[in-house]
């Protein structure tokens, strides 16, 4: 445990997500300039995204059961980064839907490179996630995505798109290293997987705040990708180019960061109501950006990210506080799974609306993202 420090845990986490925010916009530019079609494009990204609803859970599981979680991880990272080469290889070179599928299968692993990495910091910080630990890990998110999407840019206008994709792969395999030197947990029982699956969303379902925290935060994702899958269009036409889209991006990652940062001193507010809160502030945010105009466009991205960073924070403090360790990996990855499914829903949704209006699919996530921030029904 003292090889392993809390630094190797950030320095493997911010590589991973690093080249996982980067993949998301280099596929979809790689798929736009490949295919000439923004449909393809979001069709790509909500492929590798969508099948996470599945592969979460299930990874969540070994990982909750596994002596060397580490071991897991790795491969589960390393199967990631290979399959955006692959997914890359197909692109023009075999029929779509055979390559669509290839990213369907590589996004099973997909929530390894977020709850998966966040359910291990227990195991990074024995005495229990601290305030500082636990906003060091989600402030990776932040970076990530504000170098994630900046990198997917710069390098796509510089090299062209499919090199985008190259880096992001890249820079996942980094990764690979520091999971594999994630501690031991001895002691591990073995039951049936099946039937930690049940226990594991059953426990969501009947846990009030996950129940709450896990309906808004999935409402948030999906209207992220609705914004997400707007991008080619908005750079191509607002900001003279599609790979400047990826600009936006950038400018959510980087309010995210200097909010967080600034709540880090002192939040006043409960995490289970700045879940709620951030919501609402994107959802006014998207609906800003749905004027189409430059200077408005920059406003709500900044927006975005002061709604989404102290959300994605708020979000790691209730399921650290409501998760017992047995399901811990479990439930982190069930959680972030279904983000990613709802990010894909938004963005395959997106797509084609946005093809025709783009003002029309950001006033979509606006809805979408005012209702995620209702407080539902306590269950259980």
């Amino acid at each position: 445990m003292r090889r392993y420090a809390l630094a190797s845990y950030l320095t493997g986490a911010l590589a991973a997500r690093t080249g996982d925010e980067m993949s998301g916009p280099a596929l979809m530019l790689a798929g736009f300039a490949l295919t000439g079609s923004a449909t393809a494009a979001s069709a790509l990204l909500a492929g590798i995204t969508v099948s996470a609803v599945v592969g979460g859970p299930v990874l969540g599981a070994l990982l909750d059961r596994a002596e060397r979680p580490g071991r897991l991880l790795a491969g589960a990272i390393a199967v990631y980064g290979g399959g955006l080469g692959l997914i890359l290889l197909g692109l023009g070179r075999v029929p779509f839907i055979a390559t669509l599928a290839l990213a369907v299968a590589t996004g099973l692993v997909g929530p390894a490179l977020a709850g998966g990495w966040t359910a291990q910091l227990p195991r990074v910080v024995p005495e229990g996630p601290s305030a500082r630990a636990n906003t060091l890990d989600a402030m990776t998110f932040g970076a990530a995505s504000l170098a994630g999407p900046a990198l997917a840019g710069g390098v796509a206008e510089m090299l062209g798109a499919p090199t985008a994709v190259v880096v992001a792969g890249v820079l996942i395999g980094l990764a690979v290293p520091a999971a594999w030197r994630l501690p031991r947990v001895p002691g591990r029982e073995a039951g049936a997987v099946v039937g930690d699956l049940a226990a594991g969303a059953r426990f969501v379902l009947r846990n009030p705040a996950l129940a709450r925290a896990t309906f808004t935060s999935v409402g948030s994702c999906a209207a992220q990708g609705m914004l997400t899958a707007c991008v080619p269009l908005l750079g191509e036409r607002v900001l003279g180019g599609a790979a400047r889209g990826a600009v936006l991006l950038s400018c959510v990652a980087v309010s995210g960061l200097v909010v967080n940062a600034v709540l880090a001193r002192g939040v006043v507010m409960a995490p289970d109501a700045l879940i709620r809160t951030g919501a609402l502030v994107q959802a006014v945010a998207l609906a800003l950006a749905a004027s189409g105009r430059p200077a408005a466009l920059i406003v709500a991205a900044l927006l975005v990210g002061a709604g989404q960073g102290p959300q994605l924070t708020a979000l790691f403090a209730v399921r650290h506080r409501e998760s017992p360790d047995h399901l811990r990996g479990q439930i982190f990855t069930t959680g972030a799974s279904l983000k990613i499914t709802g990010f894909a829903l938004g963005a395959g949704l997106a797509g084609p609306l946005a093809a025709r209006s783009p003002s029309g699919a950001l006033l979509l996530a606006s809805g979408v993202a005012a209702v995620a921030c209702v407080r539902t029904p306590a269950r259980g």
